[in-house]
């Protein structure tokens, strides 16, 4: 059966059953829900497989190596990322993967600081480039927001809402399989459009300890913030789980069966509308997810702070709440507190770091309190995996305009 057709008949089945109360929402209905998102959003089952490549490795900061890797995602692409390391390591270390916001990519300030922040907290941290951004952008350019160009038909904007979420899951793949981490101990970070993929995968991504969605993570109701917001990447992909009912609630839901889940908004925040969605939207939100499960355990944080658009995972509370969850070998909550902090505007004007101009002011990202000091600028030359020959030859595997090809080919006539 076609999987469109398959989502349809689940939509259509779920309809006409009555909503569910807390005695009836079971792991059963958990587990249809997550098998009728990923059927939404053409996720690949089972995922493509991984064959990951090291391309070569360097030493971006003291104590702190990295590699350069790719790895598969769907249609036989690759994803380029940087893995970094603690130099040294006793055991099995946690990992933390981050998931960009639009425009951004490995290259972002706040990728690579924060695979310098915590790898020097123990931490494994892979940051890769997303749809369209980066060593994926037929320019090799980053800030491009290729992929928000709208095309039809409606299916194409399910299926990049599916690959991105795939591009997640094939990064828990890939530090499933490294030797140095311990997989019970793997988190992720999402920021602005990040944080909406990553509220996705996280209520899929059973594998996955710990989440934290930043600059979002406010998911709304019908044609609200969310659904109105860029349509390729999240709007249509958003619309696309109607089935779910309330589908906040319900994603959710997910996430507390799955394990821990931070939500960390600035109150100024107007990029993602967190002055009307703040703390009463919260307040309400949490009550129908306890509602719906019929208790509130497990269920989300919601935390706020003053400041607006920003990458807050390379902050305090967010660090002391992450080690909380997966116990980082080189800190305790009492060292991330004694740890100085880096003003990001700053930092960036003295080390001459790249920022994405429609967020670089003081007001936005210019202004994040990063958490420790010290951490280099590292170049476009530092942190692609390939040089501009080595890319010629795989950008085929490797652009958006590739993937596309491919994905219109996989819609079937109507």
């Amino acid at each position: 059966m076609h999987r469109a057709l398959w989502v349809w008949m689940a939509a259509l089945l779920a309809l006409a059953l009555p909503p569910a109360s807390a005695a009836e929402l079971t792991p059963k209905q958990e587990q249809a829900w997550r098998e009728q998102i990923k059927a939404a959003l053409f996720v690949p089952d089972p995922l493509p497989a991984l064959a990951p490549e090291t391309h070569s490795r360097f030493e971006p900061a003291p104590g702190v190596l990295a590699e350069r890797v790719t790895y598969a995602t769907e249609f036989g692409m690759r994803v380029p990322a940087i893995l970094y390391l603690p130099k040294a390591r006793r055991g099995k270390v946690p990992a933390l993967i981050v998931v960009n916001g639009h425009g951004g990519d490995k290259y972002s300030w706040y990728a690579f600081y924060s695979g310098v922040l915590y790898a020097r907290g123990g931490a494994a941290v892979l940051t890769y480039d997303p749809a369209g951004e980066g060593e994926r952008n037929s320019e090799r350019k980053s800030g491009t927001r290729a992929h928000d160009k709208v095309e039809p038909p409606r299916e194409l904007a399910q299926r990049l809402g599916g690959l991105m979420m795939t591009d997640v899951m094939q990064a828990v793949s890939y530090l499933f399989q490294r030797p140095e981490v311990d997989a019970r101990r793997i988190g992720a970070m999402g920021y602005s459009m990040g944080s909406f993929v990553l509220s996705l995968a996280c209520a899929v991504e059973t594998r996955l300890r710990a989440c934290v969605l930043v600059g979002g993570g406010n998911l709304d109701g019908p044609g609200e913030y969310w659904d109105k917001s860029k349509p390729m990447c999240q709007g249509i992909p958003y619309q696309s789980l109607a089935f779910l009912g309330d589908r906040a609630a319900a994603i959710y839901s997910l996430h507390a069966s799955r394990g821990p889940t931070l939500v960390y908004n600035g109150l100024q925040d107007g990029t993602v509308s967190i002055p009307t969605h703040s703390k009463p939207f919260f307040d309400d939100l949490y009550r129908r997810t306890a509602e719906l499960r019929g208790n509130s355990k497990g269920l989300f944080q919601y935390e706020f702070t003053e400041g607006a658009h920003r990458p807050y995972f390379v902050t305090r509370p967010v660090a002391g709440w992450l080690e909380r969850q997966l116990d980082f070998p080189n800190w305790t909550e009492a060292d991330i507190a004694a740890l100085p902090v880096t003003h990001i505007s700053e930092w960036a004007q003295a080390n001459g770091v790249e920022m994405d101009r429609l967020y670089s002011s003081e007001e936005r990202e210019g202004g994040t309190p990063a958490l420790g000091t010290g951490v280099p600028a590292l170049s476009r030359k530092d942190l692609s995996v390939f040089t501009p020959e080595q890319w010629e030859r795989e950008k085929d595997r490797l652009i958006h305009e590739s993937w596309l090809k491919q994905a219109k080919a996989a819609i079937a006539p109507h």
